[in-house]
């Protein structure tokens, strides 16, 4: 009886620990290993912008319909959101807590540099909100100009 006990207590630690650490893991840590590529990220952006856009699209003509779907109305706005929330932990944990650099104190150029792509990345992370607050495709368009700019920006052989 204790062994079955014992097996059975085991087995649910191994579970919940699952559960529990399963949860914490991301795509992406914060140790310096050198795997990831910017480029990656910045089409993983791209996805999500176009994903959220589609989401607009689809809410917008379910909403509209005389007799609308709710079921689908609600997936499609969690699936903007969603998307909208991936695209704000690329910008804030991969590009401004790990890529995006502090520049070296005096070194005016490259502080400039660092405050340009700070700049792109906040407005990048406030039309992502907007996203999310409304279906207007211009949040969108906005995001998708402003992720080319950053492009440039953080591609640049000044940056």
């Amino acid at each position: 009886m204790r062994k079955k006990i014992g097996k059975k207590l085991i087995l649910l630690t191994v579970i919940v620990s699952a559960i529990v650490f399963g949860s914490l893991a991301y795509s992406h840590c914060q140790v310096p290993c050198g795997i990831y590529g910017d480029e990656t990220r910045f089409d993983m952006i791209a996805e999500h912008i176009t994903t959220i856009e589609k989401s607009m699209k689809l809410i917008e003509t379910l909403s509209a319909q005389k007799k609308s779907n709710m079921n689908q109305l609600v997936r499609w706005v969690n699936n903007k959101d969603k998307h909208a929330d991936e695209l704000s932990h690329i910008i804030t944990y991969y590009f401004m807590a790990q890529r995006v650099k502090l520049p070296a104190p005096g070194d005016t150029k490259a502080r400039d540099e660092y405050v340009k792509k700070l700049i792109l990345l906040h407005e990048m992370l406030v039309y992502t909100m907007k996203t999310k607050q409304t279906t207007d495709l211009g949040n969108a368009d906005k995001l998708r100009s402003l992720l080319d700019e950053f492009r440039k920006v953080y591609f640049s052989k000044a940056g």
